[in-house]
């Protein structure tokens, strides 16, 4: 049975999020969403920034369960369902609310945007030479599938399932993460390392510790492009990492695009190995990933392949910390750009020989559990990615 179809503004209400403007915004602060903090599927709620609203702005510009926060510009039509993650969540201009009516469920409309975006359907509703954009008026256009309530149900639980696990598996990397990160806080920023007791200390600097700078620590390599003009370049087996690949990840699993070996042969020395730390130094700042297999990356990063491993996992966490410097000299949060002589230059504070070993030890189980935790989260999408045009589509059964 064909499904009918019918336009996006005839199923769901939905517009655009507030503009940032503090010398005229009024009223109470609020976190709220950027074109930033929304990946495929979820949301990136780190560093959150505050805007005020006027009590009668709220329900305008405000999130509730089962929102869908679409992309308007950067990558168009990217978005994520709202489950409440946070209270009081509003969202920036940058942003669509989409609100679907009863004859919707909202996972299923989820499903139905994100098979467009791996078809390439959004592309043509954008408008824009170099920077693209998913206007309202466009977006209002597109065409949505609608079968019947109990079929967009059973299609939504399955594919939910899939989704269901990936997001339990995320939060088991939050904690692992967050076990080794207050280690690494107790030791190197409280500086309660053991033996700290009888250590003395002259201006936040431990005997026998140093300081340095990050070129000091390892070899910084900035990343480039191969051409684009040649598809020969692109589409092969080897991960060529940008900044939105590194969102969300301590390892970087998957990559939007790849290089073939002819592509990545083009520029030899921009080669990287597995657990080289990725830092982010071009438009958004401050992300720091860190990299599971042979790489090459993009120009906006800057690639640290430490002088000794036991650095590896400090440095991951001192780079996080640096995020404020690096916007400092960087002219911005979202739009800085941080050189990579000025991102060799930044100090950082250098322990003792016997503190990075202990540290690294103590480190390695946690992210060799989360690196198999993000390998499980890649398979459980590719099989998702399987089922997903299939059901959509109306192809197979429920």
């Amino acid at each position: 049975m064909r499904w009918e179809s019918r336009c996006l503004d005839q199923v769901a209400d939905f517009c655009l999020g507030k503009m940032l403007d503090e010398k005229k915004n009024r009223g109470e602060a609020f976190p709220y969403l950027a074109n930033i903090n929304v990946r495929w599927g979820e949301f990136d709620l780190k560093d959150l920034r505050l805007m005020r609203f006027e009590s009668d702005e709220m329900e305008r510009y405000g999130l509730k369960l089962g929102d869908i926060v679409m992309c308007e510009g950067g990558e168009p039509g990217r978005c994520a369902i709202w489950r409440e993650q946070l209270p009081g969540m509003m969202i920036q201009k940058a942003l669509h609310r989409i609100r679907p009516h009863d004859c919707l469920d909202y996972r299923f409309l989820y499903y139905s945007f994100l098979q467009m975006g791996k078809i390439g359907r959004f592309s043509e509703f954008l408008t824009g030479a170099t920077i693209k954009h998913l206007p309202r008026q466009n977006l209002a256009k597109l065409e949505i599938a609608v079968p019947p309530l109990s079929l967009q149900l059973r299609i939504a639980d399955i594919l939910s399932s899939y989704d269901d696990l990936i997001e339990n598996n995320r939060r088991r990397m939050g904690l692992l993460e967050e076990a080794a990160r207050l280690l690494y806080q107790e030791w190197f920023v409280r500086l309660r390392f053991p033996g700290h007791e009888h250590t003395h200390i002259t201006n936040g600097v431990p005997e026998g510790w140093g300081k340095c700078r990050v070129g000091n620590l390892g070899a910084v390599i900035t990343g480039k492009t191969p051409s684009t003009k040649n598809l020969d370049n692109y589409g092969g087996t080897i991960p060529f990492v940008k900044t939105p690949d590194m969102h969300g990840n301590i390892f970087v699993t998957a990559t939007e695009t790849s290089l073939t070996e002819k592509g990545a042969n083009t520029q030899p020395r921009k080669f990287i190995p597995k657990n080289t730390l990725l830092i982010s130094c071009i438009g958004t700042i401050g992300v720091v990933s860190l990299t599971s297999v042979k790489s090459q990356f993009n120009q906006q990063i800057n690639a640290v392949i430490p002088l000794e491993e036991s650095y590896l996992y400090y440095c991951f966490f001192a780079f996080k910390d640096l995020k404020e410097s690096m916007e400092a000299i960087g002219g911005g949060a979202t739009m800085g750009n941080v050189s990579k002589t000025k991102f060799e230059g930044l100090e950082i504070l250098k322990p003792t020989a016997t503190l990075f070993r202990e540290f690294h030890e103590y480190c390695c189980p946690i992210f060799d559990q989360t690196r198999n935790l993000q390998h499980q989260n890649q398979k459980l999408r590719a099989a998702r990615d399987l089922l997903l045009p299939r059901l959509m589509s109306g192809e197979m059964a429920v």
